[in-house]
Order: C-alpha cells, then sequence, then structure tokens
C-alpha cells in the first residue's frame, strides 16, 4: 500500500512557475513509476508527466514539454513536479498517482492516487 499526499498548490498569474510535491509512504517508492495527472473542470483526467524511476524514463504531455519538469527523491520518497511559464490553460487539479503501468501516459496502471490539489493560474 502506498499513501500519496500533494501539496504545493495554489493561486499563480500567467507566466509564473508553481512547483508540487508528492509525499510517498512506503520503502518501495523508488521501484514504482510516477505520474503527474491534471483535471480541468469538465474536463477528463490527463498526463501531465510520469517518471519511470529505473532507467530514468521521463514523459511529458506535448502542452508542457519545455515548461514543466518531473523529478524525483528516492531518499526522500518525493515526486515532484517543476511548473515554469504557467498558462491559464494550466488551471486544475493535479494529482499524484503511482504504479507500473504498461503505458506510463495512460491512468491505467497507476494502482495509487494522491487526493489532488488545485493549481490556479489567472491573467
Amino acid at each position: 500500500q502506498v499513501r500519496l499526499v500533494e501539496s504545493g498548490g495554489g493561486l499563480v498569474q500567467a507566466g509564473g512557475s508553481l512547483r508540487l510535491s508528492c509525499a510517498a509512504s512506503g520503502r518501495t517508492f523508488s521501484t514504482y513509476t510516477m505520474g503527474w495527472f491534471r483535471q480541468a473542470p469538465g474536463k477528463e483526467r490527463e498526463i501531465v508527466a510520469a517518471d519511470t524511476g529505473i532507467g530514468k524514463t521521463t514523459a511529458y504531455a506535448d502542452s508542457v514539454k519545455g515548461r514543466f519538469t518531473i523529478s524525483r527523491d528516492n531518499a526522500k520518497n518525493t515526486l515532484y513536479l517543476q511548473m515554469n511559464s504557467l498558462k491559464l490553460e494550466d488551471t486544475a487539479v493535479y494529482y499524484c498517482a503511482a504504479g507500473r503501468p504498461s503505458i506510463i501516459r495512460t491512468m491505467e496502471g497507476y494502482d495509487y492516487w494522491g487526493q489532488g490539489t488545485q493549481v490556479t493560474v489567472s491573467s
């Protein structure tokens, strides 16, 4: 069992930056693929970024490439999402997830989810 707790969300102006954190319980954090997903009002949940850990494979949604960076500190059992050059369309609830998915860009296979943290980008 893995418990995930996100933090770091808030209100930021367009063009600004935020860093999200996801603290994970358990001793097997390093073995999980970790992902950040987001869900805007009226829209489906979508992948933002994922990190497989082993092999250091990362993946990003096209909409955030070059602006967001996913990273992890296995010693601290923590996942991060550095978000720069934020846009209005980045407004959403951001979720941290852990699992061993076959395809890291999809929700299937992520067995553990946090409660989410709200990110609101204003003009």
